[in-house]
């Protein structure tokens, strides 16, 4: 519960250094704080388990989290994702939760395609009906692209890589995933 604390605050300490380091900047040009500002996202998709303590499965996969754009190249949010009802052996599920602060790499073109990259970190939980429950350090890294529809609504396309480090055998996801940001 401590890791989960500390990334808690580690996540929320990024997000509030960022807008106020953006604050202090009264000479930056205007269409610059049109790229700043916070967004609320919500993803759903699918995900691939592959785990050496039980039989891979694929489940639905859902998320969402807040964040903070600091320019048209970086940022950040804090996120909480599920993935679930893996079987992964006759009358066992297995699901996977995770709190992440993520940080992002955007590409920014003139079209309405943005590609990005990203890495996350934080803590997660695993429940297993057949063989207990069991948590530690989660990361994942994350590829994709954004559309933008508005100047405050971006459809999210990705793919995300997922690792939950537990005593004995990572259960490691390959998600597909589609989403919504909407920017404030």
């Amino acid at each position: 519960m401590k890791a989960l604390k500390v990334s808690l605050l580690a996540g929320a300490m990024l997000i509030a250094a960022g807008a106020a380091a953006r604050a202090a900047d009264p000479d930056a040009p205007a269409d610059t704080y049109q790229a700043m500002g916070f967004y609320l996202r919500g993803d759903l998709g699918w995900s691939f388990l592959d785990w050496g303590g039980g039989d891979d499965d694929n489940a639905l996969a859902v998320g969402g989290g807040a964040g903070y754009r600091f320019n048209d190249n970086l940022r950040t949010d804090l996120r909480l994702d599920w993935a679930g009802d893996y079987e992964v052996a006759p009358d066992a599920d297995l699901s996977v939760t995770t709190v992440l602060g993520n940080l992002y790499f955007d590409m920014a073109n003139d079209t309405m395609f943005t590609p990005y990259l990203g890495a996350g970190a934080g803590y997660g939980w695993t429940s297993n009906d057949g063989g207990g429950d069991d948590d530690g350090v989660a990361f994942a890294l994350m590829a994709g692209v954004g559309i933008d529809m508005t100047d405050n609504i971006t459809l999210d396309l990705g793919y995300r890589f997922r690792d939950v480090m537990v005593s004995g055998s990572d259960p490691m996801e390959h998600q597909i995933l589609g989403g919504v940001r909407i920017g404030f």
